[in-house]
């Protein structure tokens, strides 16, 4: 495996690497459908990104519906960071469903592609439907993994910048989801 991609051992009672367990920061959720590839990939880049510019967020993800794919993490999103230089302990170990705990504790919840997720969401969850941000990222039948990455890496850009520009994002309490729905 390329450079950093050791992961911290948890245990089960830690949702997020050991440097990302940060309970007083507010988060943001990536849902994606196996928490495999898409969502894996924006939590890391958020949380890179997030610490290097000193914003008090952290991102975690989780899958709506997961298999059981080829390893934990897709090939494309080792790659990818790795490319970029951004440790995989960044991201979550394991693909992780999502659950109604997972949307609490949540300041942001943003899903990865609207037309696949919002039914999903919809149905497993109902009354987050209209509290999550919807992006227009597609899965690796409409786009290339570097397309797909390049995708999420700007949209994420996008957020911490937005973020920066928050007085709310060092009180939670009265943090929203942003406007986009890219």
């Amino acid at each position: 495996m390329p450079p950093g991609t050791d992961f911290v051992s948890l245990g089960s009672a830690h949702p997020f690497p050991q440097e990302l367990a940060v309970r007083n920061h507010p988060h943001v959720l990536f849902i994606c459908t196996g928490n495999y590839y898409r969502s894996r990939f924006a939590e890391a880049v958020f949380n890179h990104h997030a610490r290097r510019q000193a914003i008090p967020w952290r991102a975690f993800s989780r899958g709506l519906s997961l298999f059981l794919p080829q390893g934990a993490l897709s090939p494309h999103v080792i790659v990818g960071l790795t490319r970029r230089g951004i440790a995989l302990t960044n991201t979550t170990m394991d693909p992780t469903p999502l659950t109604e705990a997972n949307l609490r504790r949540a300041a942001i919840r943003i899903a990865l592609f609207e037309s696949e997720h919002r039914p999903m969401v919809a149905r497993l969850f109902p009354e987050w439907e209209t509290k999550t941000t919807y992006w227009r990222i597609p899965d690796l039948d409409e786009v290339t993994p570097d397309e797909g990455l390049a995708m999420i890496e700007a949209e994420v850009v996008r957020l911490i910048e937005e973020l920066q520009g928050r007085p709310e994002a060092v009180c939670p309490d009265t943090a929203t989801a942003p406007r986009s729905t890219r």
